[in-house]
């Protein structure tokens, strides 16, 4: 049966006590909403509805490249008001998915296996077991084990109270029994609103299956309402991405402390050390060590490489059996070939190394070309920006270049070459030859070191 999805994603969100909407929150570095989203997107519907209204703008503009139907909620009446605005735009002969802006951790199969119960004379909700709760409504069953209502927590007794088997809001539904359900809810309640859950007592009241389905834990249906809920789901985010990990076979030293904000490809006998994280697409090869307090972004590592402490890697492509850090910074354009040495306090941008090449300490090299085995000291830097147009440093093969150097682009530096140490370099320094670019030592005998003056 064709499928659609409504996420509602109207909510303000008070208690978070912030400019953004509630949708719009930081989840592992991207917005809640774009969690349920890319969830959704996994089961390929026909079309994914998202009704909003709090913050309309900011949010159709965080989220203006989804291919998604926005549905806006003008006054936010309820939950069955929300989806009764996305109804109009959904064929009768599609099955209706709600899903919630707000529960960024809910998992496909889940989902699926909900589907799988919805059919034309069935309406299917997701439940959960909680340990504790407070805030849900809790799902009354009849005797035969199908749900006969669900009750809002406010509007519940005291025993029904003591029901631990909770709603999660998400249900399947068929568009044309939920479009006729929806039209009978009313907005006699505490809150004065209009329900979606209350088409479970209107289904079963008209002689319709409501089945539930269990979800497999409370963390992929945990709701976020404020920054301690935000926590709380991210931690469980971070749990689930690192245990993924660890049954591919990487060695994780501390799961609690590792960050995923991305999708990571691993291979064999990694190790990350402490304070890890990993963000855009990320590929790591076999045997690859991480050392502690790295940020790696949308970078590819080959295998036998080992990262150093406290290193910035951010769109570069590291060969196998290299050495990086610690402190050292990747940025974009960054390539370095196979057993690259770059050392602590060395930036690299938009440059390519060699195999074999090394830059062990205190070097930035920008837009440069370096080839084979070329040893860069101390100290140097390529100067490849004149405050207007940025040129390249060429250095050839072999090549070993002092410290303290200074090479102005562009420039190149042939195979063999060696470059003075504190040499200024603004002209191409030939093959197999040793080039200085230094002023003339001057001691001067009459001077002498000012007095320190004295304090009035």
């Amino acid at each position: 049966m064709p499928l659609s999805v409504v996420i509602l994603a109207a909510g303000q969100g008070k208690r978070m006590k912030s400019g953004w909407p509630k949708v719009l929150q930081p989840l592992a570095g991207r917005a809640l909403l774009k969690h349920v989203i890319d969830t959704a997107r996994e089961l390929a519907p026909d079309a994914i509805h998202v009704v909003y209204g709090h913050g309309a703008e900011q949010v159709r503009a965080a989220l203006k490249s989804e291919d998604v139907s926005w549905v806006l909620q003008e006054r936010q009446l309820g939950t069955g008001h929300a989806v009764l605005q996305a109804l109009p735009g959904i064929p009768d002969a599609h099955t209706v998915l709600v899903l919630y802006g707000d529960v960024p951790l809910i998992r496909r199969g889940t989902l699926e296996g909900l589907l799988k119960l919805a059919d034309s004379k069935t309406l299917a909700v997701l439940t959960v077991m909680l340990s504790d709760p407070s805030g849900y409504g809790r799902i009354l069953r009849d005797a035969r084990g199908r749900i006969r209502k669900i009750v809002e927590h406010k509007d519940a007794s005291q025993k029904e109270l003591r029901v631990r088997e909770s709603n999660t809001g998400i249900i399947a539904a068929p568009a044309k029994l939920l479009k006729k359900w929806l039209a009978s809810v009313k907005s006699n309640n505490a809150q004065g609103e209009f329900y979606l859950t209350d088409v479970a007592a209107i289904a079963a009241k008209g002689k319709f299956h409501v089945v539930p389905r269990l979800a497999h834990n409370e963390s992929e249906v945990l709701g976020v309402n404020d920054k301690v809920q935000l926590a709380q789901v991210e931690a469980a985010y971070r749990h689930e991405r690192a245990q993924e990990l660890m049954l591919g076979g990487v060695t994780v030293i501390d799961p609690a402390r590792l960050d995923i904000r991305g999708t990571v490809t691993a291979g064999r006998d990694v190790q990350l050390d402490v304070n890890v994280v990993l963000e855009g697409n990320v590929t790591i090869g076999d045997r690859v060590r991480i050392g502690p307090n790295c940020v790696i972004r949308d970078t590819k590592i080959g295998a036998d490489t080992e990262i150093f402490a406290n290193c910035v890697l951010d769109h570069a492509v590291i060969g196998p059996s290299c050495k990086v850090g610690p402190f050292a910074r990747l940025r974009p354009g960054a390539a370095l070939a196979r057993d690259v040495h770059i050392g602590n306090f060395v930036e690299v941008k938009n440059a390519q190394l060699d195999a074999g090449s090394k830059a062990n300490h205190l070097t930035y090299l920008g837009d440069a070309l370096i080839g084979k085995d070329v040893n860069v000291g101390a100290g140097t830097i390529t100067c490849n920006y004149d405050g207007v147009n940025k040129s390249q440093t060429h250095i050839e093969d072999g090549a070993f270049i002092g410290s303290g150097s200074m090479l102005v682009a562009p420039v190149r530096i042939g195979a063999r070459a060696t470059i003075g140490a504190g040499s200024t370099i603004t002209e191409d320094a030939p093959a197999d030859k040793l080039t200085l670019g230094r002023s003339r030592q001057v001691s001067i005998d009459s001077w002498t070191r000012p007095p320190k003056r004295k304090k009035s």
